[in-house]
């Protein structure tokens, strides 16, 4: 099967709902999330490049997935709905024009601008400051 590109239900067919499961390590009682399918999920993961025509609970699952494979995961959203899926992320960026006031406050960064652009702007900056930091200390 091929994953380059998937539609967002063709995504959540494939790897599964989200589940809760209980957390590793955690209080007895203490729940997670978790991938449906997490051996097809692997699969796709590899070659998934775009998935189109996604709801916000294909955002929330995927970046599930990609955080339980070990992955860093960066979102973009800008609606009510993509909230918990930009808190969960490691990193969320929320549209500062477009974007509702609940995407803001759950995102880690707002881009006042609107322009992904800004992204590598943001990233080449930070990483400026990470390295100016490692070095001073």
């Amino acid at each position: 099967m091929q994953f380059s590109c998937m539609t967002g239900a063709d995504f959540r067919e494939y790897v599964g709902e989200i589940k809760e499961v209980p957390k590793e390590g955690g209080k007895e009682g203490e729940m997670m999330d978790s991938v449906g399918n997490i051996h097809r999920f692997k699969e796709v993961k590899e070659k998934l490049r775009v998935l189109a025509r996604s709801s916000p609970e294909d955002k929330y699952l995927l970046t599930t997935g990609l955080q339980q494979c070990g992955s860093v995961v960066a979102m973009t959203g800008d609606g009510t709905n993509d909230a918990p899926a930009l808190k969960k992320s490691n990193v969320g960026f929320a549209m500062g024009i477009t974007g509702t006031e609940v995407a803001k406050a759950a995102a880690d960064i707002v881009l006042l601008d609107d322009n992904f652009s800004s992204i590598v702007v943001a990233l080449k900056y930070g990483r400026s400051v990470y390295d100016n930091v490692r070095m001073f200390l």
